[in-house]
């Protein structure tokens, strides 16, 4: 018994195995990763939110005085993924009872807890500590909550996770996804998830189009809908500004201060 806790302690996919369930590849490798910095790019479907809960269950078991945030952008869906982590407690064998527990918070024990909410700034601000920050559907949160809490991880030295799939290029997710810096990518297409048939792949490539199948199936960041200019159009022509800007500056022939126009008069 003791050499079981000890291996479910070291290997958070013999706890998603324990709440029977058995990973993909790509799951165990994201449950294994040394990285505090996770970005998942998923099918819909992948099983994304599932592993992530697996992992926000294992930080909370086995890390005392843990808090491990779950963040989403609408309260239903912090039910939802709060719900998928419960599961998993409930099918764990010998876990510790929980103190208190409700939809959207359990505690444990050991002190630690987890408390799943909606994405809006006013109602996350007050933590502090955070030993695992989840950011569910991440690229429909908005930029101004994700720059709100991240400092929650800067005493802590917690980790971050943020999972979706895309929706357009923009906000911090794409950003981070395409740019950013010391984050572990793992990218996982419908056809690359063994529970979604070819049969069905076909049938939403017809029913959705290529845009929407592209975005939802295929994991790529397309225009949304509502941009009157491309990502890349607007890129382009940034450089071109900057790069004219930096051109007349150095053709310019250097003019008197202000402070020298000032005593010339």
């Amino acid at each position: 018994m003791l050499a079981h806790d000890i291996a479910l302690a070291l290997d958070p996919c013999l706890l998603m195995q324990e709440a029977g369930l058995e990973p993909d590849p790509w799951q165990e490798s994201f449950l294994r990763s040394s990285s505090d910095r996770q970005l998942l790019l998923c099918t819909r479907q992948a099983g994304k939110s599932t592993v992530t809960a697996i992992l926000a269950l294992h930080e909370a078991l086995y890390s005392d005085n843990a808090l491990v945030l779950l963040l989403s952008p609408s309260l239903r869906q912090s039910q939802e993924l709060f719900r998928k982590l419960l599961q998993a407690y409930g099918a764990v064998a010998n876990k510790p009872p929980s103190l208190q527990e409700s939809s959207l918070r359990l505690e444990l024990p050991n002190g630690s807890r987890i408390v799943s909410l909606p994405g809006k700034e006013e109602t996350v601000r007050g933590f502090s500590g955070v030993t695992l920050l989840v950011i569910d559907e991440a690229s429909r949160v908005s930029d101004d909550l994700y720059y709100a809490v991240r400092p929650m991880l800067a005493v802590s030295s917690g980790s971050i996770v943020c999972l979706s799939t895309p929706f357009g290029k923009r906000g911090f997710f794409f950003d981070e996804w395409t740019s950013g810096q010391r984050w572990n990518r793992l990218k996982v297409t419908a056809d690359e998830c063994p529970r979604i048939s070819p049969e069905f792949l076909d049938e939403e490539r017809r029913a959705l189009g290529p845009h929407w199948f592209a975005q939802e199936y295929m994991c790529e960041f397309a225009e949304t809908s509502h941009q009157l200019f491309g990502h890349d159009l607007l890129m382009a022509a940034l450089a071109r500004v900057s790069t004219t800007i930096s051109s007349s500056r150095l053709l310019s022939p250097a003019g008197p201060s202000s402070a020298e126009r000032a005593h010339q008069e």
